[in-house]
């Protein structure tokens, strides 16, 4: 009787805890629900930085999640809503951070560095032809004689 008591409880106790972390969320409209849905899944969670608003479970996503619900209950707009949370807790909760001065790195990094990284790529490779071509002259000068002899004595060995 006690393990049935035991068993019973530790079924109530997690059951009670699934059943806490669903979220109801009711509209008077259609458009309002698609706009809840898509800010919740556009807009960042500040706390966990790499999820959205609808798929963390932190206490601040779900304080997010609250004031964009109560914000569409008003008839808010996302622009407005968005522009609310910018406000409040900076670029950083939109995916898509508009380019501002903070920002420029951000955005111009990867093409400066491409572009970096081309330009030695060019300069290196026009440096070596330019070392290459300097061994091609001494070769045709200072060379060019030793190795004639050289084969001359070969072939003059081969007809004895």
């Amino acid at each position: 009787m006690k393990k049935l008591m035991m068993s019973f409880f530790a079924v109530f106790a997690i059951s009670m805890g699934a059943s806490a972390a669903i979220d109801v969320y009711e509209f008077e409209t259609l458009e309002q629900e698609l706009q809840f849905k898509e800010l919740g899944h556009t807009l960042r969670c500040p706390k966990c930085q790499n999820n959205t608003i609808g798929d963390s479970n932190a206490e601040l996503a779900q304080d997010l999640r609250q004031k964009v619900y109560e914000m569409t209950k008003e008839g808010k707009s996302k622009s407005e809503i968005v522009d609310y949370m910018i406000a409040r807790y900076g670029n950083f909760v939109t995916y898509k951070p508009p380019l501002t001065l903070a920002t420029s790195v951000l955005w111009l990094g990867p093409f400066l560095v491409i572009f970096i990284g081309f330009g030695l790529i060019i300069l290196r490779s026009k440096k070596s032809k330019v070392v290459d071509s300097s061994s091609d002259e001494q070769w045709d000068a200072d060379k060019e004689a030793r190795l004639k002899a050289l084969l001359d004595d070969k072939n003059d060995g081969d007809k004895q």
